[in-house]
């Protein structure tokens, strides 16, 4: 199966990127998931098939999502270890 998908990226939070099929208005997503995410800006568009790899999301994982809820949200990656106080902004320290 393969799945036409457009991706964004979340200019308010890093690292933060939503699959939807392509053509999808972003107006149909779920009012407090629009808050969450903020303004969306368009990475790529991407064919996605069970055999895509992909950096830090299952393909098939992120087809089902999109089939079955009509998104698919990837967070930012967990920060640990000595990285996480390079995370916090200098005024919180």
């Amino acid at each position: 199966m393969k799945l036409i998908t457009d991706i964004y990226r979340s200019v308010n939070k890093e690292g933060m990127y939503l699959y939807v099929a392509k053509g999808f208005d972003l107006e149909e997503l779920p009012p407090a998931l629009r808050k969450q995410f903020g303004r969306a800006e368009l990475a790529m568009s991407l064919v996605l098939t069970p055999e895509k790899k992909l950096a830090r999301a299952e393909s098939t994982a992120v087809i089902n999502a999109i089939q079955e809820q009509g998104f698919y949200l990837q967070m930012p990656p967990v920060v640990v270890g000595e990285s996480y106080m390079q995370q916090i902004p200098n005024a919180k320290l």
